[in-house]
């Protein structure tokens, strides 16, 4: 006898509305569930817990995807999420890619609280301040975790780090270091400075050069870097909270460097002045 086919969910079942309505953000917010695509965030997916619970909830996949990753099916298997098969169209209805890669998890939220950010001391953390993009911000999620910095805080004028182009552009990152979204600016950049964290804000027209800060030795310490507004950078009301503005320099003929990476040089080399002697991170090697 030849093996049965197994059973693939319609595309109209109830599991599958609610895993596509998942793509607007009311009903993430509602539901406090959202969508991670593709392998490499299904699988950081499935091995994240939210507090006591496991992030990954449910996961579609097409049969030639599960038989592909089949570590991945069952990891989320052990992490108790319902698993099911789905045809190719199934998975294309759900996912918001042009070409879906077969997988698609549906995912607890996994933010931490802003205080609890601060109970933990961080000496790295990226700020973003009005930030719409969702790319950009879920890149800046990603040179965060690449650079070691303890904390990614999202403000409340700022893109819902759960929108799936973001989730997407943070590669697995989102399931690596706290995240605190809806925190008012004022009060972001007010906690962090009493939890002993420098505010710097980096910004094109700064009056501060990176490179002379570094020389100077004023990066090695706990650092907050606060990123603003793809478009038209930080207000004046926003910069003057900081206690530094300040840029990267442009050695060659670009007008500019866009927001993810003046975001990965700027927290480069924080993480490098930190790390090195006399540097916050120097004496635990951390």
């Amino acid at each position: 006898m030849p093996p049965a086919t197994p059973e693939l969910i319609s595309r109209r079942s109830p599991r599958v509305l609610a895993a596509r309505r998942l793509a607007k953000r009311n009903f993430r917010g509602k539901d406090r569930l959202f969508l991670a695509e593709g392998p490499q965030a299904v699988r950081e997916a499935a091995g994240h817990r939210a507090g006591d619970a496991a992030t990954l909830v449910e996961l579609f996949a097409t049969p030639e995807a599960a038989e592909r990753y089949a570590d991945i099916i069952g990891a989320a298997r052990d992490a108790g999420a319902r698993v099911h098969l789905a045809a190719e169209q199934v998975i294309a209805d759900i996912s918001t890619t042009v070409t879906p890669q077969g997988l698609v998890g549906v995912c607890r939220f996994l933010d931490t609280p802003f205080e609890e950010i601060l109970a933990a001391r961080p000496r790295l953390v990226a700020l973003l301040a009005n930030v719409r993009d969702p790319g950009n911000a879920g890149t800046v999620l990603r040179c965060a975790d690449a650079a070691g910095a303890e904390a990614v805080v999202l403000t409340d004028a700022s893109v819902d780090v759960y929108n799936p182009k973001a989730v997407r552009a943070s590669v697995g990152s989102l399931f690596h270091l706290p995240v605190a979204v809806g925190v008012p600016v004022e009060q972001a950049v007010e906690r962090l400075r009493e939890a002993g964290v420098r505010i710097v804000a980096a910004d094109g027209a700064g009056d501060r050069d990176l490179d002379d800060e570094l020389d100077k030795g004023t990066m090695g310490g706990p650092t907050a870097w606060v990123f603003g507004n793809e478009a038209w950078g930080l207000p004046e009301e926003t910069r003057a909270l900081t206690d530094a503005v300040v840029r990267v320099p442009i050695h060659g003929k670009a007008e500019s460097l866009n927001l993810a990476t003046a975001a990965a040089v700027c927290l480069y080399a924080s993480a490098r002045a930190q790390r090195a002697p006399g540097g916050c991170r120097s004496v635990t090697g951390n």
